[in-house]
């Protein structure tokens, strides 16, 4: 695989995970999960060639930003969702707590 297949894959996947924080951000779970998936493929892509590809400088430059920002992406779709499930978790909790209280007094 040539240097040019190899950065328009790595940009194939930072604008995956492009999609994939804005979809965390705007709290579009499915979305994400659907993205997700595709994000999965290109990686599977990305491995086989990416050992054998030889990059000039311009190319390896260009690769070390689009790799900075699929991680920055991560990470903040981590901070997104991190958040999301402390709210679930505390949601789920109360429900707990309320179905408890419910079995100690009865229906009154």
């Amino acid at each position: 695989m040539n240097a040019s297949e190899v950065i328009t894959n790595y940009e194939s996947l930072s604008a995956l995970t492009g999609q994939m924080r804005d979809a965390a951000m705007h709290g579009e779970w499915d979305k994400l999960v659907d993205i997700e998936k595709q994000c999965s493929q290109q990686v599977s892509v990305i491995k086989p060639m990416d050992t054998t590809a030889v990059l000039d400088e311009s190319a390896r430059q260009r690769k070390i930003q689009l790799i900075k920002k699929i991680l920055a992406d991560d990470a903040e779709i981590r901070n997104h969702t991190q958040t999301w499930m402390g709210q679930l978790q505390r949601i789920m909790q109360s429900n707990r707590q309320e179905q408890r209280l419910q079995l100690a007094y009865g229906e009154m």
